[in-house]
C-alpha cells in the first residue's frame, strides 16, 4: 500500500478532517508541524516538494485513505484476474493449429532464455534462436513484446495469434434489433423476413444506424436466443415441453421380474462381527422388484463391494430368474468391471474390449444407470427410509442405534453392538414384514401387500421370466478377471498360485479371463476366451522343495504321460503313411509317363499366302507337278476354291 502523499493528492482524496485544497492541506501541515517531523521528505523527479507520510493524518483520514487503497487494489486484483481468464479464454476457443503456433513460439522464447541465462548477449540469443526456428529477429521481439505483457504462467496464452476481427456478428443499432426481437418473438409467430422489413422501416424513419443485413442478424438471432425461448415466445408452453424429453414413471405395463432395481443402505446400527475389535455398521445391499415393490434378494456387508454385489444378484436369479432389466446406481461396487464389463452405457472407468464381461452382461441383462440419492429413478429409495425405520429403531436394537446422522445421536447411543448372525436374522424377519404388510397403496398393489402382487403378477401366463442354465450359475458364484496366459506353455499365474491344463497351450501369450472362487484359490480355475467360451478347468500347480526328488520324478511322469498323450492323440489323427498316401494316388501301380497330346485344330482356318511361306528349292519335275495339281484344284467342277467347313469326324 502506497504510503507516501503529496498535498495535491491528500486534497483530491477530500477525507474527513482535511481541507480539499491543497493551499489548505499545506496551511494544516504547516500548523501540526508537519515538515519539522521525521515523517516529512522532500519529493523527487520534476516540480519538486514534499511528500508527507500517512501517519501525520488524522485518524479518520487515515481509516478512510487505506480503505480507498485497499478497494484499489482489489479492484487492480479482480481486473487483473479477469484479465487473466479471458487471455485463457480466448486461447482455449483456438483451433489445434493454432494451438501449435504458441506452442512454438513459447518454445522458441524459451531457448532465448536460457541462451540469456547461460550468459549470452540478448542480442546475439535472439539472432541465434531465429536462424534456428527460420523466422526474422523482428518477428523473435515481436513475440517477446507479447509475452512481457502476461505473468511467466499465462506466457502460453499471451502468444496466442491475434484476428483481425473477433465480433462474432455485425454491429446493429440497438433500438432496432430490439424491435427485430420483440416482433419476431410473439405468438403470432411472423415470418423474419417480414420482421426485418418493418424494422427497416422504422430504423430509415429514425435513423437507426448501423442496420446490417438480414442473414447477419438472423445469425444473431440464433446465437444469441436459445431455441427454447423461442419455441415458448412464438408457440407456447406446451411445445416447449416436447423439447424435455419426458419421464415414464408408470409401472402397470411391466410385470414381475421383468425390471428390479438395486442399491446399498448404511444401517444405523452398532453390529459386533468377528473381524473387528470394534463394531461397526453394515451396509444393507438389496434388490427390489419395480411391479410390486418386493424386496427379492438381499445381503449384509460392511461395504459396497462388487463380490456383495455379485452375491446378491445370484441369491435373486437363483430363487427368481433372470430380469430383462436392472436400474444400478453408478457406483464404483455396482459399476465394476466384474459386473458390468462390457457394458455398451458403462460411463465410469475406460471401456477396453480386452475387458472380462460382467455378470450382469453375461447374464443378458440390460443396464440402466440411475441417478445418486435420486428415489425416482431408483424406487427402493423409498424401501431404504421404511427399512431403516423397522430395523435401526427396533426395540431388539435398542442401545446400538447410532442415528442418521451426528447431530441425532439418541441418549443411550453406544450402549450395545448387536452380533452379527443375531443382526441377519432381525433384518430378515423386517424385510419379510415388509414384503407381507397388506394395505400398500401403489398403483400395481391396489391394497394388497407386495408379496401378494409379486406372486399374482407371476401367476399371469403373460409373464415370462428366464431361468439360468446349469453352465450360467458358475457366472456369479465365480468372479473373473482378464489375465494373459504366459507364452509357450500358457500357464496362468493369479493371486500367487499358478494355474495349467493341456488346454491352454493354445492360448499362450493371449488374454483369458479366469472366474474363481475367491474363498478357496486352490480349487480348479475356470478359463474362458474373451468371449465367454469355456476353455478348460485348470488345476493350481503346489511348489515343490528344492531337494525334493519324489516332486521331481512325479513331474518327470507327469510332463513324460503329457508328451505320450501328445504323441497317441496326433497319431489318432495321421492314420496314413507317406508311402499309403502315394499307394492310394497311383491307386498301386506306378506312375506311368502321360501320352503326347494330339494337336488340335481351328474351328476356322485361312489359306496361307505367299508372304507367310518361305520359298522352298524343289526340282523342276517336282514343281510341273505341282503346278498342275494346283490348277486341278483351281478349275475344279464350278472354278471356285470352297471356303472349308471345319474339321471333318474322325481328324
Amino acid at each position: 500500500m502506497k504510503e507516501w502523499f503529496t498535498s495535491s493528492e491528500l486534497a483530491e482524496a477530500r477525507l474527513p478532517d482535511l481541507p480539499a485544497s491543497r493551499t489548505g492541506v499545506e496551511n494544516f501541515g504547516e500548523r501540526q508541524g508537519w515538515r519539522e517531523s521525521r515523517f516529512a521528505r522532500k519529493r523527487k523527479g520534476r516540480g519538486g516538494g514534499y511528500e508527507y507520510h500517512i501517519s501525520l493524518l488524522p485518524d479518520a483520514a487515515q481509516a478512510r485513505l487505506r480503505v480507498a487503497h485497499l478497494e484499489a487494489e482489489n479492484e487492480k486484483d479482480r481486473s487483473a484476474a479477469a484479465a487473466r481468464k479471458a487471455l485463457w479464454k480466448r486461447y482455449e476457443a483456438l483451433s489445434k493449429p493454432h494451438k501449435q503456433t504458441c506452442e512454438k513460439r513459447l518454445n522458441a522464447l524459451l531457448k532465448v532464455n536460457e541462451m540469456v541465462g547461460a550468459g549470452v548477449s540478448a542480442r546475439t540469443a535472439f539472432e541465434v534462436v531465429a536462424k534456428m526456428e527460420g523466422v526474422s529477429e523482428r518477428i523473435l521481439y515481436y513475440w517477446q513484446s507479447l509475452a512481457d505483457k502476461a505473468p511467466r504462467a499465462d506466457w502460453l496464452a499471451a502468444l496466442a495469434p491475434s484476428f483481425a476481427s473477433q465480433k462474432t456478428h455485425a454491429e446493429c443499432h440497438e433500438k432496432a434489433w430490439q424491435v427485430l426481437l420483440s416482433d419476431y418473438l410473439r405468438p403470432e409467430a411472423p415470418a423474419f423476413s417480414a420482421c426485418y422489413r418493418r424494422m427497416t422501416k422504422v430504423a430509415e424513419r429514425e435513423g437507426w444506424l448501423p442496420v446490417p443485413g438480414e442473414r447477419s442478424l438472423r445469425r444473431r438471432l440464433e446465437a444469441e436466443v436459445p431455441r427454447s425461448e423461442q419455441v415458448i415466445a412464438r408457440e407456447g408452453k406446451e411445445k416447449a415441453k416436447a423439447l424435455y424429453p419426458a419421464q415414464r414413471r408408470s409401472k402397470t405395463n411391466l410385470h414381475a421380474m421383468q425390471m428390479v432395481n438395486m442399491d446399498g443402505h448404511k444401517i444405523d446400527v452398532f453390529v459386533r462381527v468377528p473381524w473387528s475389535e470394534k463394531p461397526v455398521r453394515m451396509y444393507l445391499l438389496g434388490i427390489q422388484d419395480v411391479f410390486s415393490g418386493k424386496i427379492v434378494a438381499w445381503r449384509l456387508s460392511e461395504a459396497e463391494t462388487w463380490t456383495a454385489v455379485r452375491l446378491v444378484i445370484g441369491d435373486m436369479v437363483e430363487q427368481y430368474g433372470i430380469p430383462d432389466d436392472m436400474v444400478l446406481d453408478n457406483g464404483r461396487a455396482f459399476a465394476s468391471k466384474w459386473i458390468s464389463g462390457q457394458t455398451p452405457t458403462r460411463f465410469r472407468n475406460k471401456i477396453r474390449p480386452e475387458d472380462p464381461r460382467g455378470l450382469v452382461t453375461t447374464l443378458g441383462i440390460n443396464l440402466l444407470w440411475s441417478l445418486p440419492y435420486s428415489g425416482q429413478s431408483k424406487p427402493i429409495e423409498r424401501a431404504w427410509r421404511d427399512l431403516a425405520e423397522a430395523i435401526g429403531k427396533h426395540p431388539f436394537c435398542s442401545g446400538a442405534y447410532t442415528g442418521p446422522n451426528p447431530d441425532a445421536k439418541p441418549e443411550n447411543y453406544a450402549q450395545r453392538a448387536i452380533p452379527l448372525e443375531d443382526f441377519r436374522t432381525h433384518v430378515a424377519a423386517q424385510i419379510a414384514d415388509h414384503n407381507a404388510q397388506p394395505g400398500r397403496r401403489a398403483e400395481t398393489c391396489r391394497g394388497r401387500s407386495f408379496d401378494e402382487t409379486f406372486e399374482a403378477s407371476l401367476a399371469q401366463p403373460t409373464s415370462i421370466v428366464r431361468w439360468p442354465t446349469a453352465a450360467q450359475r458358475s457366472v456369479w458364484l465365480l468372479a473373473s478377471e482378464a489375465l494373459k496366459a504366459a507364452k509357450g506353455n500358457g500357464l496362468i499365474h493369479f493371486q500367487k498360485n499358478r494355474y495349467w491344463s493341456p488346454e491352454l497351450s493354445q492360448y499362450a501369450g493371449k488374454k483369458v479371463t479366469v472366474r474363481f472362487d475367491p474363498d478357496n484359490l486352490h480349487q480348479p480355475l475356470k478359463v474362458y476366451d474373451l468371449n465367454d467360451r469355456l476353455i478348460c478347468e485348470a488345476n493350481c500347480l503346489d511348489d515343490t522343495g528344492f531337494k525334493d526328488m519324489g516332486a521331481a520324478k512325479e513331474h518327470g511322469k507327469a510332463r513324460s504321460s503329457y508328451l505320450k498323450a501328445e504323441k497317441a492323440a496326433l497319431a489318432a489323427k495321421r492314420k496314413l503313411t507317406a508311402s499309403e498316401l502315394g499307394e492310394i494316388i497311383y491307386r498301386g501301380k506306378d506312375p506311368q509317363k502321360p501320352a503326347k497330346p494330339m494337336p488340335q485344330r481351328p474351328v476356322v482356318t485361312r489359306l496361307a499366302t505367299a508372304h507367310q511361306l518361305k520359298p522352298v528349292q524343289q526340282e523342276d519335275d517336282d514343281f510341273e507337278e505341282s503346278f498342275s495339281r494346283a490348277l486341278s484344284l483351281i478349275k475344279g467342277d464350278d472354278g471356285v476354291i470352297k471356303f472349308p467347313k471345319g474339321k471333318a469326324s474322325g481328324e
